[in-house]
């Protein structure tokens, strides 16, 4: 396992505008400065956090899955963030994990945030999504899910005798009135988990007039913060350090003496 460069692209959504997204992403991406290997996206990227999902939903044919699948070809990078999916005769809040050959993961949000009646046009997931890059294993969540410890355990899987993952991606619309939240669970999580935690929110006023400052970070496995920026756009890119989180796991190795539990 070598090091890993992950890209985070703080920034404001235009609502509940896919065209205007994909085409501001995409130049975004092109000013990503030298080499990287995977982009991180907010939270329903291409809309903004919406309850229209009947009439923002389309489905993994769609544009925005498919502009994905060209970026992730053209950069030769694998780009994750989540979006409105139509599956069948159900809309989720849908991350896609998308490599540069075409192949992609997805993860449904699990936890379905109560307080904005996302339970009300969306129906959650039951799995998690633990994607693999250059030996990282990666753990990906959206927004709400930070909250519930339970779904984001780490354990140490007995056939290997090591850790089930190594990093956890969390993709967010976060309000700013609930920033302390944000910020104290994303340590939480890489404390716990002794993994690197990459949180990616969004900025600006979005349609319903609620404002999110960001504070989009990366976390090393002691809960030291690698990276933050709170209010203004940033395209930034940070060494996940393989040495580093070895040496925090060998040196303390909390997670084998967890307490043993299943999640149903």
């Amino acid at each position: 396992m070598s090091d890993l460069k992950v890209t985070l692209i703080q920034t404001q959504l235009h609502w509940e505008d896919i065209a205007a997204n994909l085409r501001m992403f995409d130049e975004k991406i092109n000013a990503i400065p030298g080499r990287t290997e995977v982009i991180v996206l907010p939270e329903m990227f291409s809309t903004g956090f919406s309850m229209q999902s009947e009439k923002l939903a389309e489905t993994m044919d769609g544009s925005a899955v498919q502009w994905m699948k060209r970026k992730a070809a053209e950069k030769n990078v694998i780009i994750t963030g989540s979006l409105i999916i139509r599956d069948n005769d159900r809309y989720v809040n849908r991350l896609v994990w998308m490599q540069p050959n075409g192949v992609y993961g997805t993860y449904d949000k699990r936890h379905l945030f109560g307080y904005a009646g996302e339970q009300e046009h969306y129906q959650p997931g039951d799995r998690r999504l633990i994607a693999q890059v250059k030996g990282w294993k990666i753990n990906l969540s959206i927004c709400y899910d930070l909250r519930f410890p339970v779904w984001a355990r780490n354990v140490i899987v007995p056939e290997t005798g090591a850790p089930a993952y190594d990093v956890l991606i969390n993709v967010a619309n976060w309000p700013e009135r609930r920033s302390l939240a944000w910020e104290t669970l994303l340590q939480a999580r890489a404390i716990e988990n002794q993994c690197y935690v990459v949180g990616l929110n969004r900025v600006g006023n979005d349609g319903n007039n609620i404002y999110h400052r960001g504070d989009s970070s990366v976390i090393d496995p002691l809960g030291e913060i690698v990276y933050r920026r709170s209010h203004d756009e940033d395209i930034f890119t940070c060494t996940l350090e393989r040495a580093r989180l070895q040496e925090v796991r060998e040196k303390l190795p909390f997670l084998k003496d967890a307490d043993k539990f299943q999640v149903f």
